[in-house]
């Protein structure tokens, strides 16, 4: 008789070391022709592959680097592409699919100056000395001005590395993570994304975003990228009682989880309020989701409270100024038990929004500044004031 077999081990949970191999279903611009941007829904299919999030959960991607800057590298080495360099696992793989699968090639490390300088690179080495730490942070860093390694390669051709040299002074190409703008209750064996395509020039060079130009240009037909669900509930959850009113605050790309939020709502027949601030540059041409959100505006769903900064020359609005405006009824909401949202850019954005809640305790809740500042902490350690800002 023979031996009963060991039953198979069940699959492992897809994760950020196990990613769903995913496929990209559809592609839509949301800006219009006009636009200086170029914002784009995504829908990515999850099939029958047991993929799970909540609102506010975020999706990781695990893009691959253009084409075309990888073959440029290549020939700036005077390599054919073929040659084996170890991936990101150490296993061997031809130069060129290496750049553009497993390592970082938009920007340069330290390391790469210091290789720089020993090869006797001497205008570099002035870099690398503790008083010059901001040049080279601009170097490396600098707002239309950093370097990547194509850039040094051109700027100084007597550098010369042999492809196993020059995978040494790369960084593994690390997943993207992006707010998820679905809900799985409205969206089945969906989760879709809202990003913005980065694209600009330094020094007459065109520069590529790596992951929203995979998303925009490469991500098609059956070609499949690895996936996975980070969860954000600690952080960045809706309100356990569907009846409490929210508050959300979230220009441009920020719009994504309250996209989410909304459609969860409404899917599951939440009675909470539901209270939107979006901002962009043109109404004409930036207004993100305009055909979901205005049935759902006429229902009395949602409220939505828009900030244009460019449609009247000279007067910029923006999403703290909507708050402002509507001070008295933010306050009233809070004070009802709203839990306030805001998601989007930290350094101006988010900075911004956090004074008005502050001036709005201060000024609507007859506080001074210092009782103001107690009341938002409190918020914050009630979860009632969450943000995922990046």
């Amino acid at each position: 008789m023979s031996p009963t077999a060991a039953p198979a081990a069940p699959p492992a949970p897809f994760s950020l070391k196990n990613p769903y191999p995913a496929r990209c279903v559809a592609n839509v611009r949301l800006t219009g022709p006009e636009s200086e941007k170029d914002t784009r829904h995504y829908v990515i299919a999850l099939e029958k592959s047991g993929v799970t999030y909540l609102p506010g959960d975020a999706l990781g991607l695990m893009p691959t680097n253009d084409p075309e800057l990888a073959q440029a590298i290549v020939e700036v080495l005077g390599a054919t592409g073929t040659e084996s360099v170890p991936d990101r696992h150490k296993q061997p793989k031809p130069l060129l699919a290496a750049l553009i699968e497993d390592y970082v090639i938009t920007a340069l490390d330290k390391k790469f100056i210091e290789a720089a300088v020993a090869q006797g690179v001497n205008d570099l080495a002035p870099l690398l000395a503790p008083e010059n730490a901001e040049k080279l942070r601009a170097l490396l860093y600098g707002h239309d001005e950093a370097y990547d390694p194509l850039d040094l390669l051109r700027a100084h051709p007597a550098l010369k590395f042999a492809p196993e040299e020059f995978i040494a002074l790369l960084r593994r190409l690390p997943p993207r993570l992006y707010s998820i703008a679905s809900a799985l209750s409205a969206h089945p064996n969906e989760v879709h994304l809202t990003v913005a395509t980065v694209r600009y020039e330094i020094r007459g060079r065109a520069r590529k975003g790596v992951a929203s130009n995979f998303l925009a240009e490469r991500w098609t037909g059956e070609r499949t990228a690895g996936v996975y669900i980070q969860s954000q509930q600690k952080h960045f959850a809706l309100p356990g009682d569907p009846a409490t009113p929210i508050i959300m605050v979230g220009p441009g790309t920020g719009i994504a989880p309250f996209r989410s939020f909304v459609a969860h709502r409404r899917a599951t027949g939440a009675t909470g309020r539901n209270w939107l601030f979006f901002g962009e540059r043109r109404s004409s041409q930036d207004f993100f989701y305009r055909d979901e959100f205005e049935p759902l505006i006429a229902e009395e769903f949602l409220r939505l409270s828009l900030a244009w900064s460019r449609d009247v020359p000279g007067q910029r609005t923006f999403v703290q100024t909507k708050l402002l405006e509507h001070a008295r009824e933010v306050w009233q909401w809070i004070e009802e038990g709203a839990h306030f949202y805001v998601c989007g850019d930290k350094e101006r954005m988010a900075t911004d929004v956090d004074a008005a809640l502050h001036r709005i305790a201060a000024e609507q809740g007859g506080r001074t500044p210092e009782e103001a500042c107690e009341y938002v902490e409190a918020l914050k350690k009630a979860h009632r004031y969450k943000r995922d800002v990046y």
